[in-house]
C-alpha cells in the first residue's frame, strides 16, 4: 500500500450566530441537516459535544467510530476511525462573518488504513470543495425552512 494521508481545510458560510452554526456540527446537529446522518451513543449522552463523548455513524456502507476530542469556544474536534479503511480528525471552527452569519472552517486530516481506504479518501480529497458546498447548500435550505425568528433546536 502506497501511503495516503490528506490535510483538507474550507469554508462553509452559514447564516446564523457562531453558537448556533457550531451546534450544526454536532452529532444530534448534524441530523437537522444531513440525510441519513444518525449517530448512535453507545453510552446516553445528554451533551453530544462534550470531550469523551462517543458515537457511531453508518454511511455509504461503512461504520464510522467518532469521539469527541476537543471542545471550547467557537470550536469542536473529532476523533474519526472507519475501521480497516481510514482514520484521523475534523475540526469545526465557528467565527463571526461580521455581517450576522458565520464562517465556518473544516479540517479533516485523514490517513489510509488500506489501498481500498486510500481509494476512498483520494475521492474524497479530489471531492472535498464540492462535499462542502453540497453542506452549504443542505444547512441554507434547512435553515430557510425554520420558522422566521425560531432559535436553532437544543
Amino acid at each position: 500500500m502506497s501511503p495516503a494521508h490528506y490535510a483538507l481545510t474550507g469554508q462553509v458560510p452559514v447564516a446564523l450566530p457562531p453558537s448556533e452554526a457550531l451546534r450544526l456540527f454536532t452529532p444530534r446537529g448534524e441530523e437537522e441537516w444531513v440525510k441519513g446522518w444518525r449517530p448512535r451513543f453507545p453510552v446516553p449522552a445528554a451533551d453530544d459535544s462534550r470531550p469523551g463523548t462517543v458515537f457511531e455513524t453508518d454511511s455509504h456502507g461503512e461504520r464510522t467510530i467518532w469521539v469527541v476530542v476537543d471542545r471550547q469556544e467557537g470550536r469542536i474536534s473529532y476523533a474519526r476511525v472507519t475501521p480497516g479503511s481510514r482514520a484521523g480528525t475534523v475540526t469545526v471552527t465557528a467565527v463571526d462573518d461580521g455581517r450576522g452569519g458565520t464562517t465556518v472552517e473544516v479540517a479533516y486530516e485523514l490517513t489510509a488504513l488500506s489501498p481500498q481506504g486510500a481509494r476512498e479518501l483520494r475521492g474524497f480529497a479530489d471531492g472535498y470543495g464540492d462535499f462542502l458546498k453540497s453542506w452549504e447548500r443542505s444547512i441554507a435550505a434547512r435553515i430557510a425552512s425554520r420558522p422566521p425568528n425560531a432559535a436553532t433546536p437544543t
